[in-house]
């Protein structure tokens, strides 16, 4: 049955009320909170279709003043996650972390809830948008977008313009299986550096592979953190103290490690020195012994996108299909490794992990079953040819 609208007594003192606006064709109600330190009374009005509707907005009023929350009527969703992708994530990479929460961010959560009051949005409307997304995407992304909404909403709390969070009950779907990573095999190692030997991401790729260094550990590598000649029986080897993050910080503390060098990854890097300070010369460019390792043509520091770039042409002209990524470098480091024999200590070590049971979860695909050090094995695995030249041309 609808309610009959009815014009109800206006608010007298210290009660709430309810009536008909017939000029609004709506019911409002007008909100008992006392006295403002003005002395003036606090009577904030709402409004609603019927007078359930009222009654639940009165009451949804009075628990956020007593939680001492306000939260703004007009504050969508899409207010929230810019809110908190705007000050949130201070200090953060802007290209990687930022960049990618916020790519996620207006790709499937803004155009899709964003519109939404979040004082109105229910634990119901978050899982019917997670059920829908589940569709088209991976379990990974899918919990990754949840904890963009829960990020953002424990923010509006902060800020008391939020009385709960609701993303907090709500679990994510299953979504489509994900692209797993994948390591290359031997074969397809040697192709991909045969491939890569002309060009100048060559010296880069074999760091990669051969010493287990995250692609945003090798962008940002300087001279005066490679050391190629042994010194009073400390082997040549690289300190992997940098990364292209916000300040220049490794993944982890952990990941700050000083590995030593496979002979193979010493002579090219020899060359590759030689070779930059001859093109640099040509150029009238200064040479510098704390510039970067890697670099583009015109002597700025390699970005992401042209290492992928450069990356899928060698792959290709190796043979390979061209789905391959420069973090795989990194999966096949340990997968070669795990081969070999090698420990799953030891590996852990090298790649930089607070444990063992790390590299196990990151890269259990890669991991032989039976696991019976680094440069050493990496010189072994990689077996220099030079008697035969011709076949590496």
């Amino acid at each position: 049955m609808s309610e009959t609208p009815k014009r109800g007594r206006r608010a007298g003192h210290g009660e709430d009320t309810i009536y008909w606006d017939a000029a609004k064709n709506r019911f409002v109600g007008a909100v008992s909170l006392g006295y403002a330190p003005n002395g003036k009374r606090r009577r904030p009005k709402v409004y609603g279709k019927t007078k359930t509707e009222v009654r639940q907005k009165i009451r949804d009023l009075k628990k956020e003043v007593q939680s001492g929350v306000k939260a703004p009527a007009n504050y969508t969703v899409a207010d929230a996650v810019n809110d908190w992708l705007e000050r949130g994530l201070k200090g953060r990479d802007e290209k990687g972390t930022i960049g990618k929460n916020r790519s996620m961010a207006n790709k499937h959560l803004i155009p899709l809830i964003g519109k939404a009051k979040l004082k109105d949005l229910s634990a119901d409307d978050v899982d019917d948008w997670l059920d829908e997304r589940a569709e088209f995407l991976a379990t990974r992304s899918l919990r990754d977008l949840l904890a963009i909404l829960r990020r953002s909403i424990e923010q509006a709390q902060r800020r008391d313009k939020a009385a709960r969070n609701v993303a907090l009950l709500v679990t994510a779907p299953e979504g489509r299986p994900g692209r797993p990573s994948k390591a290359l095999n031997l074969e397809q190692a040697q192709a991909v550096l045969i491939a890569a030997r002309p060009s100048r991401l060559y010296a880069y790729l074999v760091v990669s592979l051969l010493s287990g260094v995250r692609t945003e550990e090798a962008r940002p590598l300087t001279w005066d953190h490679v050391f190629l000649e042994a010194d009073d029986g400390v082997p040549p080897h690289v300190a992997v103290w940098r990364s292209v993050r916000k300040h220049g910080e490794t993944k982890t503390r952990k990941s700050r490690r000083t590995i030593a060098l496979p002979r193979q990854v010493v002579d090219v890097l020899e060359e590759h020195k030689r070779w930059q300070q001859q093109e640099r010369a040509s150029k009238g460019m200064e040479w510098s012994p704390a510039g970067r390792v890697f670099t583009t043509r015109s002597g700025e520091p390699l970005d992401a996108a042209n290492v992928r770039r450069d990356f899928k042409a060698i792959v290709k002209k190796a043979g390979l299909k061209p789905e391959w990524t420069p973090r795989e470098l990194r999966h096949s480091f340990v997968s070669l490794l795990s081969d070999h024999g090698i420990p799953l200590e030891r590996i852990a070590q090298l790649v930089g992990h607070t444990s063992q049971a790390t590299t196990e979860a990151v890269y259990r695909k890669q991991l032989r079953p039976v696991i019976t050090v680094g440069a050493e094995a990496m010189d072994e695995i990689f077996a220099r040819r030079d008697e035969e030249p011709a076949e590496e041309a």
